[in-house]
């Protein structure tokens, strides 16, 4: 089959890789018709998370049509049209039995804290991803899911991942009725936490970037006001004159280890094998908050060399929530808002290449040419 595959920082290519196979009775495997770059797909692009070895495939945000299905699987059958969520679960541990599938602990014997994650290097447990024709998916009881008739390619792309995580920060922010929500990054993931954020009762939303198309994107699509980094000497004290120097009751971190690479996190990250990090958007969160209120951490982060402000967070009482999202545990309801009209996620896709052309992808998505929001990868197999 063809697929993306690894080469170093800065270097993917499409190859020839031995197509998937039934590996346990569980497994089944997936025609992909299409996936996308995600954000977090660029710490691996750029070098800096460990363990990504050459020849890996990334890609964790997949949909396609089930194309064989092992001897135990009994909700899937070939020819299904599926989506399947990034995180990698069996659904039946302690922590699948609370729903905390992004922490299950069956499937990632290199890590203590995350679970299986599809084309995430062998921190997550080694799992070729779906920037390919095929992928395995395990454990097809608990994790793909049909496709409704009605949903839409691209909506349903969106739910594998980005939406629904966006979704889950908003829920981890508490959000109550007339709440002020502020959300650092405008990317896929913040836009739509914050568009989410009205779902659940917002009264304000603001949304911080650097970039003038992500702003308007944020303008257009979440329906926030828009603060520009590069028009704020000090972006806290915008927050708070926005505020009535209270700060806000809901900050959410969509920005992570800043997935561009300062020279630091190259050394700590490419050199060191250690994913550093910059703390500087969870610092900035930390200080835009209200005493008494609560940060939302959705950001991609590793371990963190430079100093977080935890002696602020104690002093002015937040609460600090965070996880990689549940995946699945989000779709009802999203399924419920879709159909209602609420939203589609789906506009959030900007750009649409071929599987051949990734390695161009990746460039565009990198350096942000092009008014990049978020690009599709389409096999020519649909």
């Amino acid at each position: 089959m063809r697929a993306m595959t690894y080469r170093g920082p800065y270097k993917v290519r499409v190859e020839e890789k031995p197509e998937p196979t039934i590996e346990h009775p569980n497994d089944a495997i997936v025609r992909v018709t299409r996936a996308a770059i995600c954000g977090s797909d660029l710490h691996l692009y750029h070098g800096l998370m460990p363990d990504t070895r050459i020849g890996h495939t990334f890609g964790h945000e997949i949909i396609g049509v089930v194309e064989e299905v092992g001897p135990s699987v009994q909700n899937l059958s070939p020819g299904d049209r599926v989506m399947v969520p990034f995180n990698i679960y069996c659904g039946s541990c302690f922590f699948c039995s609370r729903g905390l599938y992004s922490n299950c602990h069956n499937v990632n014997p290199n890590a203590t804290a995350a679970g299986g994650i599809y084309g995430y290097s062998h921190t997550t447990g080694g799992y070729d991803g779906g920037q390919a024709e095929f992928v395995r998916v395990p454990f097809a009881d608990v994790g793909p899911s049909v496709i409704p008739d009605w949903l839409d390619d691209d909506d349903a792309l969106m739910l594998t991942d980005a939406f629904s995580t966006g979704y889950f920060g908003a829920q981890l922010g508490d959000i109550s009725e007339g709440d002020t929500v502020v959300v650092f990054g405008a990317g896929p993931v913040g836009l739509a936490a914050a568009r989410s954020a009205w779902f659940m009762g917002a009264g304000r939303v603001i949304v911080i970037d650097h970039l003038d198309y992500r702003l308007e994107k944020a303008r257009t699509f979440a329906f926030a006001e828009t603060l520009a980094l590069s028009e704020h000497k000090d972006i806290v004290v915008a927050v708070k004159k926005a505020t009535e120097y209270l700060g806000a009751d809901v900050v959410i971190d969509a920005v992570g280890a800043e997935a561009d690479g300062s020279v630091v996190q190259h050394v700590t990250g490419a050199k060191l094998k250690l994913l550093g990090g910059s703390p500087v958007a969870l610092n900035w969160a930390i200080d835009s908050a209200r005493k008494g209120g609560t940060v939302s951490v959705l950001g991609a982060y590793g371990p963190i060399h430079t100093a977080v402000k935890f002696g602020d967070v104690v002093n002015k009482g937040l609460t600090l929530r965070s996880n990689q999202a549940p995946v699945k545990r989000q779709w009802p309801r999203l399924l419920e808002h879709i159909q209602a009209g609420h939203v589609r996620p789906g506009e959030l896709l900007s750009h649409r290449i071929p599987l051949e052309y990734i390695a161009e992808g990746y460039h565009l998505f990198s350096a942000k040419l092009d008014d990049c929001i978020k690009p599709t990868i389409l096999m020519g197999t649909e």
